[in-house]
């Protein structure tokens, strides 16, 4: 084997070693049963997205809320109830 032979093949095996880590590291960690899922960071922005679409949703209820006769402060402590 000639030296630019070694090297070629040397690249090769650190490319495809360094593929193989962005594509673990794009799934998530790895799980005890050696699977891939989400990180607990994504998990964790998961949750909070939710949460503000909640947020969002009640927002939107008070300001489209066609009964004009009730005191905007009083629905708010009775969404939060």
């Amino acid at each position: 084997m000639s030296f630019w032979t070694a090297v070629v093949v040397l690249f090769a095996i650190a490319a495809v070693t360094w593929l193989k880590a962005q594509r673990y590291r794009t799934l998530g960690e790895r799980r005890e049963d050696g699977t891939y899922g989400p990180s607990g960071r994504e998990k964790e922005l998961e949750r909070q997205v939710e949460e503000m679409r909640k947020r969002l949703a009640v927002l939107e209820r008070i300001a489209t809320d066609d009964q004009r006769g009730r005191d905007l402060a009083h629905e708010i402590e009775k969404l939060r109830d």
